[in-house]
């Protein structure tokens, strides 16, 4: 499962999300559906490893500010369609807000943590965004890739939706979901960014609680797709919702068929 995971100079968290055993015999393609963290810091060597995959669309599943923040950077001629929300409710993205105001612990960033996946399906932008995705994998020729800034909640949530929708096995579906936390180094990176939080916030936070907010939790995707189920009577009638037909739903499949 590891083996998923593709190592570039400064492009975290990337990793192929197909070649997977779906429905009625069949296996999604490896090499058409990657995931990753955000683009800014991308070197040039990533950036000419990124050009050979090919891609046919790109869904940036970041906020306008978080955009101009950290703006992607793309290879020479890159000719991808760039699907974006230009959708700003005018708030610093929350995750910012929690660490700047919070006690961070391991038991608080759990409760964020939760409490903001309940939401994640259902905010406008995410809606909107969403439903491109789903109609770029039924049309777009050639590879999609989706990312946000660390590439694992709202790209993991998006993730494991397409897995649902072609049918990967629900324990596939999250142990895909779990590689974040083999893909970044967390203990490594926890101390540095520890240093930025109390920077931010005047206070230190513990080392075990910065690991836990980086990294990924069965518990935080299971609460997105019970809330989806409450809310809509199932993933299915979710996807619905985003424009996902019979005839799109086959189309996807069709298209990603190995």
């Amino acid at each position: 499962m590891t083996g998923r995971i593709q190592r570039f100079d400064a492009l975290d968290n990337f990793r192929d999300y197909g070649d997977y055993a779906s429905a009625a015999g069949r296996r999604i393609a490896g090499g058409r559906l990657f995931r990753s963290a955000h683009h800014a810091r991308a070197s040039d060597a990533d950036l000419a490893r990124l050009a050979e995959l090919g891609l046919a669309a790109v869904v940036d599943l970041r906020r306008p500010g978080e955009r101009r923040n950290q703006p992607s950077r793309r290879p020479p001629g890159f000719a991808a369609t760039i699907i974006e929300s230009n959708h700003d409710d005018g708030r610093e993205a929350p995750h910012l807000t929690f660490l700047k105001t919070a006690d961070l612990t391991v038991d608080s960033g759990r409760r964020f943590m939760t409490g903001t996946y309940r939401g994640l399906p259902f905010e406008p932008a995410h809606l909107d965004l969403f439903a491109r995705y789903f109609a770029a994998l039924a049309e777009a020729d050639g590879p999609v890739l989706i990312h946000c800034a660390a590439g694992k909640d709202r790209t993991g949530l998006l993730a494991a939706l397409t897995h649902h929708l072609l049918g990967v096995h629900r324990d596939d579906m999250v142990e895909d979901y779990l590689l974040t936390n083999a893909a970044v180094d967390l203990a490594g990176r926890a101390p540095g960014i520890a240093r930025q939080l109390e920077a931010m916030s005047g206070r230190p936070p513990a080392h075990d609680a910065v690991v836990a907010f980086l990294g990924v939790e069965p518990a935080y995707l299971e609460t997105a797709l019970t809330e989806i189920a409450a809310r809509h009577g199932s993933i299915d009638a979710y996807l619905e919702s985003l424009g996902v037909d019979a005839a799109r739903r086959d189309r996807i499949h069709e298209r990603l068929a190995a």
